[in-house]
C-alpha cells in the first residue's frame, strides 16, 4: 500500500509519485492484454487517445486525491484541478500511446509534483517518477536526493565528442512540423553516432539521465 505523503518533503512525494506511477502501469498492462483501441484524437490523425489513457488517468487522479486533496493536477485527458497547497502534479498517463497502441515496449506512466513559483522560470519540480508499462524499469528523482533507474543511483558519464553522441529524439503531430523536423535530423545524422526516435518523450529523457 502506498504510504502518505505529507507536506512537501521531495523524497516523500517521489516516493508516493512512484507508488501510484506502479499501480497505473499495472492497469495500463492488463487493459492492453484485453486489447486497445483508439477513443479519440488530438492535435491530428495520428495523435491519438485511448480509452486505457483515459482510464489510467483517472486512477492516478482519484489516488492523488485521497493521498493528498489539497494538490493541484494537470493532465491529459481530464480537466485541471486547482489546489490550495502550492503543489501540483504533472500527469501523462501512457506516455509512448501510439507505441502502447501497437503493443511496442516503449511507453510509460509519467507523474512529476512542481512547487508553485514566480517569475520567468514558474515552478520547480521537486519529485516525479516514470514507470514503464511494456517493461519492468522504474525511474524516480527528488530534488536534492538525486534520481534512480530500479533503486540504483544514476550518474551522467562525461560529455563525448560530438562524432560519437547518440542522439534521442521524437517528432511532433503537425504535418509542417514534421517536414521541418525531417530536415534537421537528415542534417544532424553525418555529424553523430546514430539517431534514435523510441517514441516516448518521458523514457528518451530518463535514458538522457543515465
Amino acid at each position: 500500500m502506498t504510504a502518505p505523503a505529507r507536506g512537501d518533503d521531495p523524497a516523500a512525494l517521489r516516493d508516493l509519485a512512484l507508488g501510484i506511477g506502479r499501480e497505473a502501469a499495472l492497469l495500463a498492462r492488463s487493459m492492453r492484454l484485453s486489447g486497445v483501441d483508439v477513443a479519440a484524437t488530438k492535435s491530428s490523425a495520428v495523435d491519438v487517445v485511448t480509452e486505457a489513457d483515459r482510464a489510467v488517468e483517472e486512477l492516478v487522479r482519484r489516488r492523488i486525491s485521497e493521498h493528498r486533496p489539497d494538490d493541484a493536477v494537470l493532465g491529459e485527458e481530464g480537466d485541471d484541478h486547482p489546489g490550495t497547497s502550492g503543489l501540483r502534479w504533472v500527469v501523462d498517463p501512457i506516455d509512448g500511446t501510439v507505441n502502447y497502441l501497437y503493443g511496442l515496449p516503449d511507453c510509460a506512466v509519467s507523474l512529476a509534483v512542481e512547487r508553485e513559483g514566480t517569475g520567468e522560470r514558474g515552478g520547480t519540480v521537486v519529485a516525479g517518477a516514470v514507470v514503464g508499462i511494456g517493461s519492468d524499469v522504474e525511474y524516480a528523482a527528488a530534488l536534492g536526493h538525486g534520481a534512480t533507474r530500479d533503486g540504483e543511483r544514476l550518474r551522467v558519464r562525461t560529455t563525448p565528442p560530438l562524432a560519437e553522441r547518440l542522439v534521442l529524439t521524437g517528432f511532433g503531430y503537425r504535418h509542417d512540423v514534421r517536414a521541418h523536423q525531417a530536415r534537421c535530423v537528415a542534417a544532424l545524422l553525418p555529424s553523430v553516432r546514430d539517431i534514435r526516435r523510441m517514441g516516448s518523450c518521458a523514457l528518451d529523457l530518463c535514458h538522457v539521465a543515465e
